[in-house]
């Protein structure tokens, strides 16, 4: 089943996308309906009005989560490449909503950087609320997966130890189309410009959904429509001799089989 949250005249819709059309679901969007402790079986017999598929005009999956929560170096083959040992525990950041735009949206620039790079991501999002979960219980909380593009601003990134200050930027962060219930994803690629830059296995996550969701929860309580990005893999632009960034004009292709695609201009 995919869900998702479109725009419309009339403010944003949560929907159902089958063959026939996106299928309004009743709610707002998918954060308002993840909230319902029946959200599966209310979503699959929904049968509100109908918008064709052509044109929809996507917003993030769930446009305003409580928590976005990413993790670095979380790909066993780019940690490894690197030389370093396999993390006991994630690396952990966080963005804020107002970075979040939809899968087709355009990415804005941020203003005063030089070095705007690419993250392709496998993003999974939580569909029930979990404290201290069990390994059931994680595994019962993973709504589906979505694709997401971390870009991050490497020159404020590294202004200090703390990475947030390069990751958050305002509408910069490609979230959707779509949120899937019922896959396992498989390879992970981003392109720019047409080329290839990563190509992965999501199979080669060290910390996968479900282990990620047992962490963090240990942490904080995770919350029907909070949003997790699970790293990249190897092929960064800052990793690059020279190094390759995203400027404006630039076109981005973030895709993660079986779950859907993101595509991107940057504009300043």
């Amino acid at each position: 089943m995919k869900l998702a949250t479109i725009r419309t005249t009339d403010g944003t819709r949560a929907v159902r996308i089958d063959d026939v059309g996106a299928v309004e679901l009743g709610h707002a969007d998918l954060g308002v309906l993840l909230a319902r402790p029946d959200w599966r079986a209310e979503a699959a017999a929904a049968s509100g009005p109908v918008h064709p598929l052509d044109g929809l005009d996507y917003a993030p999956v769930v446009p305003r989560p409580e928590k976005i929560l990413c993790v670095g170096l979380n790909y066993r083959s780019h940690i490894l490449e690197m030389g370093r040992e396999l993390p006991e525990y994630p690396t952990l950041f966080a963005k804020y909503s107002r970075s979040l735009i939809g899968a087709y949206d355009p990415i804005t620039l941020p203003a005063g950087s030089g070095e705007v790079d690419w993250e392709a991501e496998l993003g999974v999002v939580v569909g029930a609320e979990v404290r201290h979960a069990s390994e059931e219980e994680a595994r019962a909380a993973v709504a589906g997966y979505t694709v997401v593009n971390d870009v991050t601003a490497r020159d404020f990134q590294y202004r200090s130890v703390q990475w947030l200050q390069g990751k958050t930027f305002e509408a910069s962060t490609p979230v959707g189309p779509w949120l899937v219930t019922d896959v396992v994803p498989g390879d992970i690629s981003c392109t720019v410009d047409g080329d290839v830059v990563q190509k992965a296995d999501t199979a080669d996550l060290v910390h996968d959904a479900v282990a990620l969701i047992r962490y963090i929860s240990g942490i904080i309580t995770l919350a029907p429509g909070d949003l997790i990005a699970t790293g990249t893999p190897g092929g960064v632009g800052h990793a690059r001799k020279p190094p390759r960034y995203l400027a404006e004009g630039s076109s981005l292709v973030t895709t993660v089989e079986g779950v859907g695609e993101c595509r991107n201009t940057c504009v300043a």
